[in-house]
């Protein structure tokens, strides 16, 4: 989808002016001026979100649902103007995803053992207040996920959002409490600080009320949070390696990887960041994404270019390249390409920063591989242990074992774009909040409540 400059700013004004952000943010659902504020009153909403039954729940979560629908447009305009990241048409995709495929109350279970010696049952529990810290590359998405996941729990949520994102994450807190007000429930199950900084987060994970902090970000905020003292899901990096071996369907994997990669500019962590090929298949691999898919080739030259501008000293993505499109991400080096271009690519060596580093951009670098082991032991080293996301494209069954044992990844896409994982042509429920490091994996409302069992002796089991 096109971005029309003018549109987005007009959108986004009339947004802004609405919501009263500027100079008065105090009259905002859920947005305070201080995060000790923020945390009383998500404390005080908790009390009455707790003692609701699930069906109360799912009615609050029902009504956010059809915001976010009603409200998608709107949403991805406002973080694509914001964060200057991503592209407007699949961030509208994205939050139809959220909608429809992030689970709610159907995900809280309870487990029964029934015999003679009478009833045990095991619950799950709410948290109480749950501390969130959410990204810029996909800011409203992962605030309106959680919310749906710990409201179903029984929590509520203070969120320390992104401050490159800080606008477009307050309309979707505001969104979430407008629901909750129409369907019956209190006002500030989800709360932030009108400008939230380092400061604010450290206060969110240091106070009492916060018993859960659940991070989405970089390496970083993920350490930040599993060093706090309090119990951590942290969804952090990863560098999704996708391997190509000799027996794939190698034209359907072509089209596939591209699709993944490129999918709102390479911003969702579980995107294909690099390749690793069999090589006699990778010439015709490169084929099929020059001739089909909309790739660059880009010459030794380019990536030197490419290397010196998309990352800083550090070795990190340079910020203003996160998110962008591959033609704007060449524009950058002075070379001028047709619009539908949509990735670059070269062969490489694993090595290469181009392929190394988490990026975050529609680059995509080839690795060839001398065989199947090789290029095994190639996409683990790539994949740099974060045990995040893994891609193969292969019809031998041995081969995609092997590969799974050995990457020991939170997701392996097989034969597939990386967005199928989180239910986008794909089967399985949606989240925005990977869960790699701690082990949780696609958090869903069940990740967000404790096991609670309660047992009965000698009575009620009437067998």
């Amino acid at each position: 989808m096109a971005v029309d400059e003018r549109m987005v700013r007009d959108i986004v004004q009339e947004v802004v002016a609405k919501m009263q952000i500027s100079g008065d943010a105090g009259k905002m659902h859920g947005v305070f001026a201080d995060m000790n504020e923020c945390i009383s009153a998500a404390k005080e909403a908790q009390k009455k979100i707790r003692v609701m039954s699930l069906d109360q729940r799912e009615k609050i979560i029902s009504i956010i649902r059809r915001k976010i629908r009603e409200n998608a447009e709107t949403l991805a305009r406002m973080g694509v103007s914001e964060t200057g990241m991503g592209n407007v048409g699949d961030k509208i995709l994205k939050h139809h995803l959220v909608a429809d495929k992030c689970p709610g109350t159907e995900d809280i279970t309870t487990v029964a053992w029934s015999g003679d010696r009478g009833l045990s049952l095991t619950e799950m529990g709410p948290f109480g207040v749950i501390g969130a810290i959410t990204p810029c590359t996909n800011p409203s998405e992962t605030v309106l996920c959680n919310v749906i996941g710990m409201l179903a729990g029984g929590n509520t949520v203070v969120f320390n959002p992104h401050p490159k994102a800080v606008k477009t994450s307050i309309f979707a807190i505001n969104l979430c409490n407008e629901a909750s007000l129409e369907g019956g429930g209190p006002d500030n199950i989800a709360c932030t600080c009108e400008k939230p900084t380092m400061d604010s987060s450290a206060v969110m994970m240091k106070h009492p009320d916060i018993s859960l902090i659940a991070a989405t970000g970089g390496p970083g905020v993920v350490t930040a949070v599993l060093s706090s003292g309090k119990r951590g899901i942290g969804a952090g990096a990863g560098n999704p390696p996708a391997l190509v071996d000799e027996t794939a369907d190698v034209r359907h994997a072509a089209e596939a990887i591209v699709n993944g990669c490129t999918f709102d500019n390479n911003l969702p962590c579980i995107a294909e960041k690099e390749i690793v090929c069999v090589e006699s298949v990778a010439d015709e691999l490169m084929h099929y994404m020059l001739t089909e898919q909309g790739c660059y080739l880009a010459s030794e030259a380019e990536q030197q270019a490419l290397i010196k501008r998309v990352i800083d000293e550090k070795g990190s993505p340079m910020r203003d390249c996160v998110g962008r499109s591959a033609k704007v991400l060449l524009g950058m080096i002075g070379v001028t390409v047709p619009e539908d271009i949509r990735c670059i690519t070269f062969f490489g060596e694993k090595e290469n920063p181009l392929i190394s580093t988490e990026l975050m951009m529609p680059i995509l670098g080839v690795v060839k591989a001398k065989d199947f082991d090789d290029a095994v032991e190639k996409a683990v080293w790539l994949e740099h242990g974060n045990r995040h996301s893994a891609h193969i494209h292969s019809k031998n069954v041995d081969h995609i074992t092997q590969y799974a044992r050995a990457i020991d990844t939170a997701i392996l896409v097989k034969n597939g774009p990386s967005y199928s994982a989180i239910g986008f042509g794909g089967e399985g429920y949606c989240t925005f909040t990977i869960a790699s490091r701690t082990g949780e994996g696609l958090t869903s409302a069940s990740s967000f409540t404790k096991r609670r069992r309660c047992v009965m002796v000698d009575s009620l089991c009437i067998r």
